[in-house]
């Protein structure tokens, strides 16, 4: 089995709901980072096998196959065919694994992951509604479903529901939750600050910084902040961001390195995903985390760097709570509180930064896990070459 090698990796600035990506067509925000990223990498774009990109919600200007879409878009050779896949929130990072398991198993040489997400022009979960409404049916993929409620009962199954019960059942306070929700902000502020996003960023339009990370936001300010359910502990400040957004990397066989001469940054060491309680839903990076270190033979002392996604705080504090890590290696520059989430996006948009910032500290192993919807979680571990 061959090596996958990361060769290349870019992003666009992650805009805010409504902001300077708004009115972006998705397809052009895919286009511009893999334009971006064939024009650095210096590959023959016709050498690429495959383009495999995340996207939720894939209706209106997502639909139709998007890394398609995004790849014509970009003005790329028509023989190059795209795919779109959809494990919710992790959807890039599977788009990543997927590429790299085309490039392990020898059958292709030079596979494109990333991935696009614009929620303010298609929000959470609008795909599940026009599915719903034409036809009366009550809304959500579960809804209806004899063999769901045989086996989880009536229990809401959504986001916010599954981080309450996460915040209850690992004893995490809403104050808890503020005080990581601001060092996400203050930590987000003073990578842009110091420039460690500048290289792994590419301007769309007028945006060439993240919108999201805020200066002035306070203790006091998210206090203020009613919760999303009655009488739980979740605001919108310890909640990732509705964002848009695009990313995309470069992964390449050992075939590939030599014959376009390319130098790799890191190698894909480990990559996979768990299942668990799908009504809880956020907390499968706990066990798949478990899973991927047994794997590996790995302990999480030796894991100089960890990306894992914010969807809410309650995710990444129960997750330090099972796993023992150093909180000063996890989301050393912020994360998805900080620097919004747009969704199909995320998965590739925190392996970028991963990859940047190992090669800046130095660190040899990275480990990116994100939870996902049906109680999901990717992980993938690299290692910095």
């Amino acid at each position: 089995m061959t090596e996958a090698f990361i060769i290349e990796a870019v992003r666009t600035p992650v805009g805010r709901r409504g902001g300077g990506l708004a009115a972006a067509h998705p397809a052009d925000l895919g286009a511009r980072v893999l334009r971006t990223l064939l024009d650095r990498s210096g590959v023959d774009p016709a050498a690429v096998d495959d383009v495999v990109f995340g996207c939720l919600d894939t209706v209106g200007p997502q639909a139709g196959d998007i890394a398609r879409t995004s790849w014509l878009a970009a003005g790329l050779p028509e023989e190059v065919p795209g795919v779109t896949v959809d494990r919710q929130c992790g959807s890039s990072q599977q788009a990543v694994h997927f590429a790299a398991q085309g490039v392990m198993s020898g059958t292709q040489d030079l596979v494109v992951a990333g991935g696009v997400q614009n929620m303010s022009q298609v929000p959470i979960g609008f795909a599940s509604r026009q599915a719903a409404e034409p036809l009366g049916l009550a809304e959500g993929p579960f809804a209806g479903s004899e063999g769901w409620r045989a086996r989880y009962g009536g229990a809401p199954v959504d986001q916010f529901h599954g981080a309450e019960l996460i915040a209850r059942e690992w004893g995490i306070s809403r104050r808890e939750m503020e005080e990581y929700a601001l060092a996400s902000h203050r930590r987000a502020v003073r990578a842009a600050d110091e420039g460690r996003f500048v290289r792994e960023t590419v301007a769309y339009g007028g945006v060439t910084a993240d919108e999201g990370p805020r200066r002035d936001t306070t203790l006091e300010r998210m206090a203020a902040l009613p919760a999303v359910i009655e009488g739980g502990t979740i605001t919108a400040a310890c909640s990732s961001q509705v964002s848009d957004g695009a990313a995309a990397m470069l992964l390449a066989g050992e075939r590939a390195v030599r014959e376009h001469g390319l130098t790799p940054r890191a190698r894909v060491h480990h990559l996979s995903v768990r299942g668990e309680d799908p009504v809880r839903m956020l907390s499968a990076p706990i066990p798949a985390t478990a899973h991927a270190l047994e794997k590996t033979g790995l302990a999480i002392g030796d894991i100089d760097l960890v990306e894992i996604n914010e969807a809410f705080a309650p995710v990444v504090l129960a997750w330090l709570k099972e796993t023992g890590a150093d909180p000063a290696r996890v989301n050393v520059n912020g994360g998805a509180i900080a620097l919004g989430h747009p969704l199909g996006a995320t998965g590739v948009r925190l392996m970028t930064t991963l990859l940047h910032e190992l090669e800046r500290t130095g660190g040899r192993f990275g480990l990116q896990t994100m939870c996902e919807g049906g109680g999901q979680a990717n992980v993938t571990i690299i290692e910095r070459v």
